[in-house]
């Protein structure tokens, strides 16, 4: 028998968090359901942080369970909305630089440190605009905050008790199976636990590790969609000394190149000062490389890390880019054992495989222990080749020492949130009744904007309710 609640919110991620938090705060009255398929934040422990070894844990606690990978990630917000997703142009620019105040706001009310980074070094930030200027590279000024790995955690950890104090219910270790779908209205969901709900309002939140999911969900009710850009490159590990300029003035420098050769459009993603290369397993065991910060000294290391992302933009009749992501990252897995590969760059220029002789003898030392040393030519196509390697020369030229031939690359790492569902400004679907926001709909790229979208689709729905 169905049970009736007000909103379903499937996922447990930022948007979802955001979105439940800021429902409760307006109508405390609603009944207002979470499914989430990972477990809470505090059974997310993941074995390899003490073993060194993966365990194979399903569903895999890193990057599922509350507050999403968010939870272990780096924690950097990103303050501009000129960064981290498509809020400008689905609210305007002012609209979403207003929710990102208001979304980060509330970080602070729950802990978050005060510090931003990227605001009170103009000299410097001029001295390193230029620098990129010469190099054909653009400098996207964005002010940071850092909430790093284990705040973060302690962060989340608050909001978790939070919405579950103020009412929330949320269903743990679930599956949602079906969206059910009555003369072109969403009205409920199915679980794989067998239970129903019906309720007024659901919302899709269901962050990358489940945007395949929800691209089969569209697929099978009808949900207007588009090929999306799938983001696919490296995580580069060099020693502190090497950044140590854009570290202390920018924390997160964010550059955009587009290559000479292809004019492809690299980025550089996620850095991570004096922080370790992690890996990510998503559904089906797939795993990818990332990277982590933490904030104690006791965590701290000698080598920075941050992703080189080659952004791939498909036309007709190609329309599955989440699956030419996950082969490229399966094809890795399959030459390491599962593991991530790791090459240094003057083998992966040199076109030859890095051997465990060559990498011990290295003056840089890989922080991913278990990563295998192989040969990167394997797994990209020749044109994500040409422009990694491109990108790394011209980064060469603002921060010398990127270049060297003991300079790590991890790969394969992939941003799995290229399922660009169509949406109005109120975030509904094609399909009445059932809302996307975050990472997972191809809305945002990242935790400020998931955050931020989710308090306004919580609005957007009171609106409806109240109508």
């Amino acid at each position: 028998m169905a049970r009736d609640v007000d909103v379903i919110i499937i996922g447990a991620g930022p948007g979802g968090i955001f979105c439940a938090y800021e429902l409760m705060e307006k109508r405390p009255d609603l009944k207002v359901l979470m499914i989430e398929k990972g477990r809470s934040i505090e059974k997310r422990n993941c074995p390899k942080r003490v073993t060194k070894t993966c365990a194979g844990c399903q569903p895999c606690s890193i990057t599922t369970g509350f507050a999403g990978a968010g939870a272990f990630s780096d924690g950097k917000l990103s303050l501009s909305p000129d960064v981290g997703g498509n809020l400008p142009e689905i609210l305007g620019y002012d609209k979403a630089t207003e929710l990102i105040h208001e979304s980060d706001e509330i970080y602070l009310k729950f802990g978050a440190d005060k510090s931003v980074y990227g605001v009170d070094k103009e000299n410097e930030i001029r001295e390193i605009r230029r620098k990129a200027i010469n190099a054909n590279l653009k400098l996207v000024e964005c002010p940071i905050r850092h909430l790093g790995t284990e705040e973060g955690y302690k962060i989340y950890s608050k909001l978790q008790e939070h919405v579950l104090s103020k009412g929330v219910e949320i269903e743990f270790n679930t599956m949602v199976t079906d969206i059910i779908v009555e003369d072109g209205t969403a009205v409920g969901v199915k679980t794989d636990k067998g239970e129903e709900y019906r309720a007024k309002e659901i919302v899709s939140a269901v962050g990358r590790e489940g945007a395949d999911w929800f691209k089969d969900k569209c697929e099978e009710i009808g949900i207007e969609t588009k090929p999306g850009t799938v983001d696919v490159g490296v995580r580069v590990e060099v020693r502190d000394e090497v950044m140590q300029f854009l570290n202390e003035n920018l924390y997160e420098a964010k550059l955009i190149y587009h290559t000479p050769t292809f004019d492809d459009k690299v980025r550089t993603f996620c850095t991570n000062p004096s922080g370790e290369v992690a890996t990510e397993y998503y559904e089906g065991g797939l795993a990818v490389v990332n990277g982590h910060a933490y904030k104690g000294k006791e965590f701290k290391t000698n080598n920075t890390n941050f992703a080189l992302l080659v952004s791939k933009n498909f036309t007709k009749p190609f329309k599955t880019p989440i699956e030419y992501g996950k082969k490229i990252a399966e094809l890795s897995n399959m030459l390491c054992g599962g593991k991530i590969l790791v090459q240094t760059y003057g083998d992966f220029r040199r076109g030859r495989r890095t051997t465990e002789e060559r990498l011990c003898r290295n003056n840089l030392i890989p922080t991913l222990k278990d990563a295998v040393p192989g040969d990167l030519s394997l797994v990209f196509p020749h044109r994500i080749m040409v422009d990694l390697d491109e990108m790394i020369q011209a980064l060469d030229k603002v921060t010398p020492g990127i270049a060297s031939d003991e300079t790590l690359l991890y790969g394969v790492e992939v941003k799995f949130y290229s399922n660009k569902v169509i949406v109005n400004k109120d975030f509904e679907t094609s399909i009445k009744g059932l809302r996307a926001i975050g990472d997972g709909a191809g809305v945002t790229r990242g935790l400020q904007q998931a955050s931020a979208n989710g308090l306004s689709v919580a609005r957007s729905i009171i609106k409806t309710l109240e109508a």
